[in-house]
Order: structure tokens, then sequence, then C-alpha cells
């Protein structure tokens, strides 16, 4: 099973601006109830990528700063990133297919 990989400051260039394909960008927290009812959603895209893009997971609690970059106010908040640009936002609770319409 493919899993969501965990961002942090250390590999968050690495891994999303740098990035040559789409990153899916879940910011999330432990303690927060609609984070827990969208991860099953974000484990789903990340099981059905296949090399198309790649989605991760950002636990503001542990990386406030990348948070507070983009301007992360709610959560759980979904990003994607192109070409190392935010390019595209959903916040709160949404259906996969309007998460799949954004890495479109």
């Amino acid at each position: 099973m493919i899993m969501a990989m965990e961002i942090t400051m250390d590999n968050f260039e690495q891994e999303v601006l740098n990035s040559d394909i789409p990153v899916l960008i879940d910011f999330w927290a432990t303690w927060c109830m609609p984070c827990k009812m969208l991860a099953p959603v974000i484990e789903e895209l990340a099981e059905e990528a296949n090399g198309a893009y790649k989605v991760g997971k950002i636990d503001v609690d542990k990386s406030p700063r990348l948070a507070a970059q983009f301007g992360v106010m709610n959560i759980p908040t979904v990003m994607v990133f192109k070409n190392g640009k935010a390019v595209d936002r959903s916040v709160g609770v949404v259906p996969k297919s309007n998460l799949e319409a954004m890495l479109k």
C-alpha cells in the first residue's frame, strides 16, 4: 500500500518545489476531526497516483512555518503545486472528485 509522504521543512524543497510532477499537499493536524474524515481520500489518491503526481501531508503542528508560508488558516487545507508554485487550494472536507480535478 502506497501512503502519502510526510513533508517537513527538511524535505519540502526537494519533494514539492523541485518536483517535476504535480504535488498534492494535505495540511492537517492529529486533533482535527475534519482532517481525519479527509485522510482516507488523501490516502486513496496516493495509492492511485501511479507516478502521475505525488501526495504529501504536512502536520501544521510540526511544521507551522510551512503552514504560515502558504497562508493556511483552516485545516484541512489541500494545495496542489506545479513547477514549484501553488496553483490550487481547497479548504475543508471535499469530495475526492474535487481533489482529482485540482490535479488535472
